[in-house]
């Protein structure tokens, strides 16, 4: 196959892979409904603008009716190209909006040299964002976070915070008043760059935190692209893990009520039936198929 064919049929495979999970990731969290308007966050990065054209993709085919706006919030970044993002949208001819917001020097001034710049930077954008979808009436917040995302979240939670907890797929703010959505969190970081490339999006690189070298996210994210490499698999398998909860095999007592825990006839909810026998002779026939 030349080699042109063959890059145009997996780049059309890898495209039909991530609209399934993308698509796979609304239905399963009901994240879009008939009549939403989304506001899709536009950074400039890989991600958010593959969010936007996997959702414009199945915004032609979609069962229901939703309507699509764009944001991009200026922090007033040094050196930020301000004519890339609205000569893009323009081009695809996309709703959008750009808000000016010098949350920038906010940050210089507020966060000591040396210090990480990204919790007071993500409290102020969202904020904003939140402003931003009062006065477009938008319904649901579309945020480009992915997979890996939500795994160094995990991670960092686990090793700095001491909680078991990640990033939520679909989450209403702390007002109850604004509903965010993750639809790729379905997706690997890795297609989401072969897709980028691909799709030879223009992107604009954040020079305020992702120029710090002291960022537990990226020693996290390290870790796991390690980890990707020498255990193949190993990723997916811990994603997994964070669908598949059992609350009465960890020890938070607000989470199962070990009080009242008595033995019975029938396995209660989330219980761990490895060692039932109906489970070990399944078990050893399926193992014996191979």
């Amino acid at each position: 196959m030349p080699t042109l064919q063959k890059q145009l049929y997996e780049g059309n495979k890898l495209a039909k892979r991530l609209r399934r999970q993308v698509g796979e990731a609304i239905a399963d969290f009901a994240m879009i409904a008939d009549g939403d308007k989304v506001m899709v966050c536009l950074s400039g990065g890989k991600d958010s603008y593959a969010l936007l054209d996997i959702l414009l993709s199945l915004q032609e085919h979609a069962p229901i009716d939703f309507d699509l706006v764009a944001v991009n919030l200026d922090q007033k970044h040094p050196g930020f190209p301000q004519h890339v993002l609205p000569e893009y949208l323009a081009s695809r001819g996309v709703a959008f909006r750009i808000v000016e917001q010098d949350t920038y020097s906010v940050v210089k001034r507020v966060i000591p040299e040396g210090k990480t710049m990204c919790g007071l930077c993500s409290r102020m954008r969202r904020g904003a964002l939140y402003r931003i979808a009062d006065e477009l009436d938008a319904t649901k917040i579309a945020l480009g976070h992915h997979r890996d995302d939500i795994l160094e979240t995990f991670f960092l939670n686990l090793f700095h915070g001491g909680r078991l907890k990640a990033m939520p797929p679909k989450l209403v703010s702390d007002d109850r008043r604004h509903m965010v959505i993750r639809p790729l969190a379905y997706c690997r970081e890795k297609d989401l760059q072969k897709f980028a490339d691909l799709k030879d999006f223009p992107i604009i690189p954040c020079n305020l935190c992702g120029s710090q070298d002291n960022l537990q996210r990226q020693v996290i994210k390290t870790m796991m692209q390690e980890w990707d490499k020498r255990f193949p698999g190993r990723l997916e398998t811990m994603f997994s893990a964070l669908q598949r909860i059992s609350p009465s095999h960890l020890l938070d007592p607000e989470q199962f009520d070990f009080d009242r825990l008595t033995t019975q006839h029938d396995a209660f909810p989330g219980s761990d039936s490895t060692f039932n026998p109906e489970q070990i002779s399944a078990r050893v026939l399926k193992l014996g198929s191979r």
